[in-house]
């Protein structure tokens, strides 16, 4: 059974730092791209960032751009999301994702396979 699980969410103040974690089980995805999708009360689920297979390729939504890093351990089946510069408004519950295969990025979430359950961020002003 696939399990993605996220851990390092938290409560921080602005311009403070945050590190999420994505452990991933039941079988490996060094082959699929990783993405990190977020989701704030009222709002649709939007994209954050992606990162290939082999982690030579990212994207980033324009609102997180210079101020968040993604990246990937494929030996522990893990994914990072280093959340610098925080701002209120990054505040929603963050989603780490595996995209189906054949695919370098992943903003949309009809391209996600998997979903893990989900850690809260939120940033107080």
């Amino acid at each position: 059974q696939v399990q993605l699980v996220e851990s390092g969410g938290g409560l921080v103040q602005a311009g403070g730092s945050l590190r999420l974690s994505c452990a991933a089980s039941g079988r490996t995805f060094s082959s699929r791209v990783m993405a990190w999708f977020r989701q704030a009360p009222g709002k649709e689920r939007e994209f954050v960032s992606s990162i290939s297979a082999d982690g030579g390729i990212t994207y980033y939504a324009d609102s997180v751009k210079g101020r968040f890093t993604v990246s990937r351990d494929n030996a522990k089946n893990t994914e990072y999301l280093q959340m610098n510069s925080l701002k209120p408004e990054d505040t929603a519950v963050y989603y780490c994702a595996v995209g189906k295969p054949g695919y370098f990025g992943v903003r949309l979430t009809t391209l996600v396979n998997y979903w893990g359950q989900g850690t809260q961020v939120t940033v107080s002003s």
